[in-house]
């Protein structure tokens, strides 16, 4: 049994095997509002945990994603760019329509609260897996905690 005794400022949540398919490892959901203009869920990732690459979409303002790190360490990355590292504080804005993937660093939780802003047709694309290879690049990259 995995620990999940990860100390963070919102509720874990459920493990996210409505999404399972889209991730490498375990994460858990926590929606914290749901319904009306805006969603906003906790996500949390174990240890090495990440999503596949994926694409938000939308139009009028929408489908832009916003991360903010509550707790532990991960990585963004935008297709092209140099991953950043992630730790409590950190803000990101990813622009509808950018190719990126996020997801714990190899030896810390990490958890992020995402909104995505509303409009017209707004939907995710999810698209393929962060391979191990590229994961593992990671490490020579990754700051002392």
């Amino acid at each position: 049994m995995t620990d999940t005794s990860f100390d963070q400022p919102f509720p874990l949540g459920e493990k996210n095997d409505a999404f399972a398919q889209y991730f490498t490892g375990q994460s858990y959901l926590a929606p914290l509002i749901d319904g009306g203009t805006v969603t906003v869920s906790n996500v949390t990732f174990e240890p090495a945990c990440r999503n596949n690459w994926h694409i938000h979409h939308g139009s009028d303002g929408g489908g832009d994603q916003i991360l903010l790190c509550t707790a532990g360490s991960g990585w963004y990355q935008a297709e092209g760019a140099d991953p950043i590292n992630m730790t409590p504080g950190t803000t990101i804005r990813v622009p509808a329509g950018t190719k990126h993937w996020h997801g714990a660093t190899a030896d810390s939780w990490f958890s992020h609260l995402a909104f995505i802003t509303p409009g017209t047709d707004v939907r995710n694309e999810w698209l393929e897996p962060v391979t191990d290879d590229v994961y593992a690049q990671l490490a020579s990259t990754q700051p002392a905690n």
